[in-house]
């Protein structure tokens, strides 16, 4: 059993916390039984599992998945995970895993993208939040926050494993690329005319989210096929980025689902 602070291994788990570590090292780090599960649903492997005494007993048959699995099981005290981890109070276990370079999502139907967003618990419920309405993707600028930050991990409530998603160092470009491919780009502006419901958000779509202050910059926003906005009461100066996204994430869907019912065949043997 690791006890010691002082362990080799530790200390380098320990510097997982920082993103230019993660950058160096190439790994990240999962933190809790859930996000373990959901990497294993995934098929993501894990590289080192560090665990306390009881979790095992906790939960027998995740333990056995993980000890078929992993490259590394290493018993540690609770002390010891407490120091590896960035919870207060970790529910005994963490991993790591590979930090790979992802290429761009295929959007075909409908994605969200991010420009300068910097709270991870924003970009992980924006995750989640793309994963529940079945959009294609995720793409983010690459000054946004590390999408494999801890916090960003345990805000995507596991779904992090589930969207497609990756970083741009260009992102005019990569936008305009997929502009040519027939996709429409819609950006959220404050100064926009029209509200979110009153944009056609049934053709393929980009929704284009900008910085938690500062909005979308005007490159950006000058790409876009149209504008839209969030409609608020007097003396409301804006929304969370992230309920800003869900809203417009929703909509989307439901102008979808509407125009499907409404093009469904008519069914005399139902009448």
């Amino acid at each position: 059993m690791l006890t010691s602070l002082q362990n080799p291994l530790v200390k380098q788990l320990r510097k997982l916390h920082q993103a230019k570590e993660r950058h160096r090292q190439h790994l990240f780090l999962l933190e809790g039984t859930h996000l373990i599960e959901a990497a294993l649903g995934a098929n993501c492997p894990l590289e080192t599992v560090c665990y306390t005494q009881d979790w095992p007993l906790r939960y027998p048959l995740l333990w056995e998945q993980v000890r078929q699995q992993a490259q590394r099981l290493e018993l540690v005290s609770p002390e010891v995970l407490r120091a590896i981890a960035t919870t207060v109070e970790p529910d005994g276990v963490t991993a790591t895993v590979a930090r790979t370079a992802t290429p761009n999502p295929v959007f075909k139907s409908l994605g969200l993208v991010l420009e300068t967003i910097q709270d991870p618990g924003n970009l992980g419920t924006m995750i989640r939040t793309v994963a529940a309405v079945g959009a294609d993707g995720l793409l983010l600028s690459a000054d946004s926050v590390d999408p494999d930050h801890p916090k960003v991990l345990r805000a995507s409530a596991g779904q992090w494993f589930q969207v497609p998603m990756a970083a741009s160092n260009n992102l005019a470009q990569d936008l305009y690329h997929y502009q040519q491919q027939g996709i429409q780009l819609i950006a959220t502006l404050p100064t926009a005319t029209q509200t979110y419901w009153e944009i056609d958000l049934r053709p393929p779509t980009l929704i284009l989210v900008g910085n938690e202050g500062a909005g979308l910059s005007a490159q950006l926003a000058a790409l876009a096929d149209h504008t839209c906005k969030i409609p608020l009461s007097p003396g409301v100066e804006s929304l969370n980025v992230a309920i800003a996204a869900a809203l417009i994430l929703y909509e989307a869907n439901r102008q979808r689902t509407q125009d499907q019912h409404l093009m469904r065949p008519f069914d005399a043997a139902s009448q």
